[in-house]
């Protein structure tokens, strides 16, 4: 089994104590049990924070249990690389296996319990962070705390694209001149990580997040266009696109689909793929390439980048590149 993130070391130990010390430092203060042969512990965490998110790797090598009560300030999709664990948050319990990530919910109390060779890479994000997005979704205040079904089917169709994000993270954290460089690339994988989270996997705000919004008004709209071309070179999302202009991130979708035929997000790739030629037209091939251009407006996949650029200038970037 591939060890992930191996140049991000935190620890590797056999000592008990010192496994759950160090565990702690970065997640939170949590019982830790062995459970099964004690000489088979060899614990290894590697762990970076890219953004406002913590990716991590955490292997025990033995049967253990793990006990952190509630997390309070945060969430934790939790994925095994094989193996299973049996994981129980409030009155929700299921088996996680590859097919199957956990995702406890911070105001419900949590115990697992991880069987040897049970590798898993652990997705944090900050509480603040989770319901300050939803807030924006809904446009009003939360009025209890967000509680997410336990089980996510990584076999469902946004779950692998959810996955293949993460994925993204963590190859691109193994070098300090890539994606982990550009923010406004990580802001975006970083929101795509939340916002389908927030939308696709049940919750106790599911039915409210449904519930139809009235659209924007099309003077809203033509002021979150001009705020998308001004500041398309910044990490923005929907929400800080709706919050510019004072309407929910709801109803700002609503607006966009009901005037511009066009999602927010739509249109601010097509904005930053605008951006991105101007800056290849007047660009110096000694000097510039198209991926690092590409990557600085945002567009992660090259092939991806180059499909868009052909589709809207009949020509690929390289090209405009050395011709201007």
């Amino acid at each position: 089994m591939e060890v992930l993130l191996g140049n991000r070391p935190v620890f590797a130990s056999s000592d008990l104590d010192e496994v759950r010390d160090e565990v702690a430092r970065v997640f939170c203060p949590h019982r830790l049990d062995l459970t099964g042969e004690a000489s088979l512990l060899s614990a290894r965490f590697n762990s970076v924070r890219l953004g406002s998110v913590r990716i991590s790797y955490l292997d025990y090598g033995a049967d253990v249990r793990i006990e952190p009560g509630d997390l309070d300030t945060f969430f934790l999709v939790m994925i095994p690389l094989a193996g299973r664990s049996l994981v129980r948050c409030g009155n929700q319990e299921i088996v996680s296996t590859p097919a199957t990530a956990a995702l406890p919910s911070p105001t419900r109390h949590l115990d697992m319990r991880w069987a040897a060779g049970n590798p898993q890479l652990i997705v944090k994000f900050e509480r603040t962070a989770v319901e300050h997005s939803l807030e924006q979704l809904l446009g009003e205040p939360l009025n209890r705390p967000v509680v997410f079904d336990l089980g996510v089917d990584l076999t469902a169709g946004w779950a692998r694209a959810w996955r293949g994000m993460a994925d993204l993270i963590v190859r691109e954290a193994e070098y300090d001149d890539g994606l982990a460089a550009q923010p406004l690339a990580i802001a975006h994988l970083e929101n795509g990580l939340l916002a389908s989270l927030l939308t696709m996997q049940p919750s106790n705000y599911r039915e409210r997040l449904a519930a139809p919004r009235t659209p924007a008004l099309p003077k809203v709209v033509c002021r979150a266009l001009e705020f998308i071309d001004q500041h398309a070179h910044l990490p923005i999302t929907t929400d800080d696109i709706a919050r510019a202009v004072a309407v929910s991130g709801r109803s700002l979708q609503e607006g966009f689909r009901a005037h511009v035929g066009r999602t927010p997000m739509a249109k601010l790739r097509d904005v930053r793929l605008a951006k991105a030629h101007e800056e290849l037209a007047a660009g110096d091939p000694a000097r510039c390439t198209v991926t690092s251009v590409a990557a600085r407006w945002g567009f992660l996949h090259q092939g991806r980048f180059a499909a868009l650029y052909r589709q809207k200038y009949g020509r690929h970037p390289s090209e405009t590149l050395r011709r201007g």
